[in-house]
């Protein structure tokens, strides 16, 4: 069966092919790379296709623009909450972006070239190395929006930084500045903007005239215990994040955002 080539196949994501490196950008450059239901729909294809590609050994993940990703579009969330029943296809496809991502064999790179916030937190930290420039922030701010951070924050933040940092920052929605993330070990490494290309060329070299067996199979060994949490925490996260759809403090919070307003919040 003849396939469109993975380089033509998504409206959302740009995917370009170097020798044996393969680079996906999240391509919604005027809304900062906020996730909309496309671009939810082609990350929850995206990592099979590329698993799948058999000329690819390393893959590079980033954002067009200013911006890696801000999370999810605002204009989303509202269908959503007028549409509560649309939920269940959005948490299918959160647990197969976060599955598919640990399930890929080749090497993932994040290249964080600004602001990751929410899902866009979610998708830089579950990459196997994550470069970030000096200017961006990282963050989980779903519960500014009154929204549970249920795509796969409560999965990830404590196994890179432990349970009780990890619930100060999700807890408060607080965005951290690149090069203390790297200080703390959320992040690999922050380097000055300018050089962040560089930076990633630099590893992904490595990898590309490493042995890619050795590579593949050490990063399957590294992630099987990660898998089992994951895959224990993802179901209950995305269940409490879709009750917290359904609550008036997500509504108010979308509200205050096109607003332009701070949210009030009445715990409801």
């Amino acid at each position: 069966m003849k396939r469109i080539p993975i380089e033509e196949r998504y409206e959302t994501l740009k995917v370009e092919r170097q020798g044996r490196l393969l680079t996906i950008t999240m391509n919604r450059p005027d809304f900062l790379n906020a996730s909309d239901k496309v671009m939810h729909e082609e990350l929850a294809e995206v990592f099979y296709d590329v698993a799948s590609d058999r000329d690819s050994d390393v893959v590079v993940f980033t954002g067009a623009g200013r911006a890696f990703s801000s999370g999810g579009d605002i204009g989303w969330m509202q269908e959503m909450i007028d549409q509560p029943e649309t939920f269940e296809q959005t948490a299918r496809e959160a647990k197969r972006i976060v599955f598919s991502i640990l399930d890929l064999e080749k090497p993932l790179i994040a290249k964080v070239n600004g602001h990751a916030t929410g899902l866009g937190a979610t998708l830089a930290l579950f990459c196997d190395v994550i470069f970030a420039s000096d200017e961006a922030k990282i963050g989980d701010p779903h519960v500014s929006i009154g929204f549970v951070a249920g795509d796969g924050g409560p999965a990830i933040w404590p196994q890179l930084i432990g349970y009780a940092r990890a619930k100060e920052y999700l807890m408060s929605g607080e965005l951290i500045p690149a090069s203390k993330a790297a200080e703390m070990g959320l992040i690999n490494h922050a380097v000055p903007a300018q050089e962040l290309d560089a930076a990633v060329n630099a590893y992904v070299q490595k990898l590309l005239h490493g042995a890619t067996k050795a590579i593949r199979w050490s990063k399957i060994a590294t992630n099987i215990e990660l898998k089992r949490i994951v895959h224990g925490v993802m179901d209950a996260s995305v269940a409490y994040e879709a009750l917290s759809n359904r609550t008036d403090d997500h509504q108010e919070a979308v509200n205050a955002f096109r607003e332009k307003r701070k949210p009030v919040f009445t715990g409801k």
